[in-house]
């Protein structure tokens, strides 16, 4: 699919085949300040204070105290520009199916206050700013590493996985969870396998977080024949796989006190209590699932913002364990 014939209702601005395949499109009709607001949003900067708050906790457990500002200053802004970079080209690779999707139908490529041109631009701009960035002012290895997450997410998941099967969130997820390797090697310059368990985390813990968002839109990616599992599966499958993967991302948090022996009483005590609470919710949901409960009733959101309490939750542990250690 390379263009759109009609506009999605809602969407402000031409949208056409050379708007969508690299035209200029009306984006220059618009207001400065709303033509910088839409640069930000090809960003994704909510998504983006997630990566952060999995990136800036590693380092004080990395440091084993408060590490250097500056180092936290520079490692922040290049993890944005990073993040950044990618975001605004996985937008501009799936303009096509954000037009004719309902969450998506008011993002900068789609309503034209941005041009495809304009955003791939910008895009490999960012990321090529940011790689130089890490490598001049925190270090090469972390260069490398967001390097690799921006053409991971780009390349694998953008273009390879997403559109072909049902797991790409699974393998797609990884790199979101290089976020906790790049803040490791910003203090340490090496890796070690504590910030490989909080990889795995991260990993086990980004399919039953993006699962519930892709129950309540299923149609949404079913209408652009983008295979999520709740599209190719039913609700009690996906809550089933919920589960799985819940269970098995709450005991591999677990273990970085036993057996690594990475932190002191506090972070296992947090780490037990929210997740426990984060199985509660997941057993509920395929609960419902399984009695057939559909609609608003199957109450599938509820996970899905817990997830984001939890991640918070843990890793602000995670930086706050040091100081007890």
């Amino acid at each position: 699919m390379t263009a759109v014939e009609s506009r999605p209702a809602g969407v402000t601005g031409a949208i056409g085949p050379d708007s969508l395949q690299g035209g200029s499109g009306r984006s220059g009709r618009r207001p400065l300040p709303a033509r910088l607001k839409a640069f930000v949003e090809l960003t994704k900067p909510r998504i983006i204070e997630l990566l952060l708050i999995t990136t800036v906790p590693v380092m004080f457990l990395a440091q084993g105290g408060v590490p250097d500002l500056w180092l936290v200053l520079a490692t922040v802004v290049g993890g944005y520009l990073s993040a950044g970079g990618a975001n605004a080209l996985n937008m501009y690779i799936d303009r096509d199916i954000d037009a004719l999707m309902h969450r998506t139908e008011q993002r900068p490529l789609v309503t034209g206050m941005v041009s495809p041109r304009e955003g791939l631009v910008f895009g490999i701009s960012l990321s090529v700013v940011s790689t130089v960035w890490f490598a001049l002012l925190v270090n090469p290895l972390s260069a490398a590493l967001s390097l690799t997450a921006i053409l991971y997410y780009v390349f694998v998941y953008t273009l390879w996985l997403k559109r072909r099967t049902a797991q790409n969130i699974v393998w797609g997820g990884v790199a979101g969870c290089l976020q906790v390797f790049i803040g490791w090697s910003a203090v340490r310059d090496e890796l070690a396998w504590a910030p490989f368990v909080l990889f795995l985390v991260l990993f086990f813990w980004t399919p039953p977080h993006y699962w519930p968002l892709s129950m309540k839109v299923k149609d949404d990616y079913e209408r652009v024949g983008v295979p999520m599992l709740p599209v190719v599966a039913g609700n009690q499958v996906v809550a089933r796989q919920i589960v799985l993967y819940s269970w098995v991302m709450v005991l591999t948090s677990l273990t970085l006190w036993w057996p690594l022996g990475e932190t002191s009483w506090f972070y296992p005590v947090v780490a037990a209590a929210i997740g426990g609470f984060w199985l509660k919710e997941a057993h509920a949901l395929h609960s419902r699932a399984r009695a057939g409960i559909t609609g608003a009733k199957l109450k599938e959101m509820r996970l899905f913002h817990w997830s984001i309490t939890y991640a918070t939750l843990l890793f602000v542990a995670i930086a706050v364990d040091p100081f007890l250690h």
